[in-house]
């Protein structure tokens, strides 16, 4: 995951993107281990979006999650996968100013061993995807 500089942190400018990569399973299906994300500091958030945060009790570590729904205080937040925990349920409302942007595009490096054409052709396929807010993963998440 990106990590701010100390400039960032003096209150300097921000810089618009950002590159982040994911580690876990928490937004499987959505995302997987090893996707890259672009991001956009500062972006609007709505319900839907997936979000790059400072973890609420660590906040030297990044998390991915989507942003679920707009409570008093802050953001609820969880994962597309309901499994992997480490969301809002075990840490609560995430406060505005541990949001640190928006994750606009998805890029899945080439697997190795990906050789045969079709493979490849696969791969190229699926290999970026924007990440819109009303996919069927955030409609799952806002009807519970």
């Amino acid at each position: 995951m990106p990590e701010l500089s100390q400039d960032t942190e003096r209150g300097r400018t921000v810089p618009p993107l950002g590159l982040a990569e994911v580690t876990g399973p928490s937004m499987v299906p959505t995302l997987r281990h090893g996707d890259r994300l672009l991001l956009r500091y500062g972006a609007p958030i709505r319900p839907g979006d997936v979000v790059v945060l400072r973890h609420p009790f660590q906040q030297d570590l990044l998390v991915v999650k989507r942003a679920t729904e707009r409570r008093e205080g802050g953001w609820w937040v969880l994962g597309d996968n309901p499994y992997a925990g480490g969301d809002s349920t075990d840490y609560g409302v995430v406060p505005d100013e541990l949001i640190l942007g928006k994750a606009w595009f998805r890029y899945r490096p080439r697997v190795a061993g990906q050789r045969s054409p079709l493979a490849v052709l696969r791969w190229a396929l699926s290999a970026t995807r924007p990440l819109f807010s009303d996919r069927s993963a955030s409609r799952r998440l806002r009807a519970r």
